[in-house]
């Protein structure tokens, strides 16, 4: 129901039982070589579907995927990680186990530290709650989460209460005074601005808002970069994109000047990093930017707390353009380097097997 139709991982004893009930499900399950290949098929499948969803057994195969889970952690990536588990007897007298590492909480306690919420499904009574728990975490904050499956749980029907939906997903929404307050300040920036630009960030991808920002940008003719780890968020034949930015680690030197000269660069869902903005190359005077990013807006020197990303870009996108004293002027734009058509593909080319030379090719255009 939340768009999972494919797993990965690779089956072990203690997740077995979860493998037998995944070939039952609607999810076809695709078994990898490795679990850091598994994890990071997840990773991927995640970042064009929207959710993913990895399956290992116990601490040999779980804390293998480790290090693919945390990097989807760091980039915002939903991914559901399963790990089968020794069963709730088995758990009993703390008997010596393979693969347990020290206690039977290990593995749980490590990925605490690389997902938003986790659980282990001892209790059949529980388990509805605590799996849509941890998904609807995965979903609202686009980090993975942990589930843990002792084996003899596996086959247990569990109930399910009727749930409000409210209990596991928080409703936030803006403050309406600090919301307007935003949005008058980044109002007034605009206005003043005579060469605006838009840093279009991967949040905009991961919570389905780049549409949004590609309409304040059409409607303000504001051209868009991308940052290193948005590459492609944005369609790159739009006429208003620039291509990407990344300090000296720009795509060109057009985009590079572009932003730089900007009198206001408007980040939208970008994460401030070294690497994503050029390893500290990027100049980007604070006085001249507007953040705004799914942890909190700030516009130049200012920085307002309680204010929804998806309402603040709707609320720009609201601004009304014209000649009245509120609105904003829809601004003259050239592009510094236009969009080369792409040469149309030989007959061959449609024809012949595709090569790795060919592919490189490609992806370098």
């Amino acid at each position: 129901h939340r768009g999972v139709r494919h797993s990965f991982g690779v089956p072990g004893d203690f997740a077995l039982p979860t493998f037998a009930w995944l070939e039952k499900s609607p999810i076809q399950s695709i078994t990898m070589t490795h679990e850091p290949g598994a994890g990071f098929a997840a990773d991927a499948y995640s970042r064009l579907n929207g959710i993913g969803l990895v399956c290992v057994t116990y601490c040999v195969g779980g804390l293998n995927v480790l290090n693919a889970i945390a990097g989807a952690y760091a980039e915002k990536s939903p991914v559901v990680v399963i790990s089968g588990a020794p069963g709730r007897k088995d758990r009993e007298k703390d008997p010596l186990l393979h693969h347990k590492v020290k206690t039977f909480e290990t593995q749980r306690r490590v990925y605490d530290e690389v997902t938003v919420a986790s659980a282990t499904l001892l209790d059949e009574e529980r388990a509805a709650g605590e799996i849509i728990r941890c998904v609807e975490a995965c979903l609202k904050q686009k980090r993975p989460v942990y589930l843990e499956v002792p084996h003899d749980m596996v086959d247990r029907e569990i109930p399910i209460p009727p749930f409000q939906h409210s209990e596991f997903v928080s409703q936030i929404t803006s403050d309406p005074e600090t919301l307007k307050a935003a949005l008058e300040e980044t109002r007034h920036m605009l206005a003043a601005a005579k060469k605006p630009v838009i840093l279009a960030g991967v949040e905009l991808h991961r919570y389905g808002l780049t549409d949004l920002a590609i309409q304040i940008a059409d409607k303000l003719n504001i051209p868009i970069a991308a940052d290193l780890l948005s590459k492609s968020a944005v369609a790159e034949n739009h006429p208003l994109y620039l291509g990407v930015y990344g300090g000296a680690m720009s795509s060109d030197q057009h985009v590079r000047q572009y932003v730089e000269s900007s009198d206001c660069v408007l980040m939208l869902g970008s994460f401030i990093t070294d690497m994503n903005l050029g390893l500290y190359t990027a100049k980007l005077d604070r006085s001249r930017t507007i953040l705004a990013t799914t942890e909190a807006i700030k516009v130049c020197y200012h920085q307002y707390d309680e204010v929804e990303f998806a309402d603040y870009l709707k609320g720009i996108a609201a601004i009304k353009t014209g000649s009245q004293k509120s609105a904003l002027r829809r601004l003259a734009f050239k592009h510094p380097n236009p969009h080369r058509d792409p040469k149309p593909l030989s007959k061959s080319e449609l024809t012949d097997p595709l090569t790795m030379p060919e592919v490189i090719r490609s992806l370098a255009l």
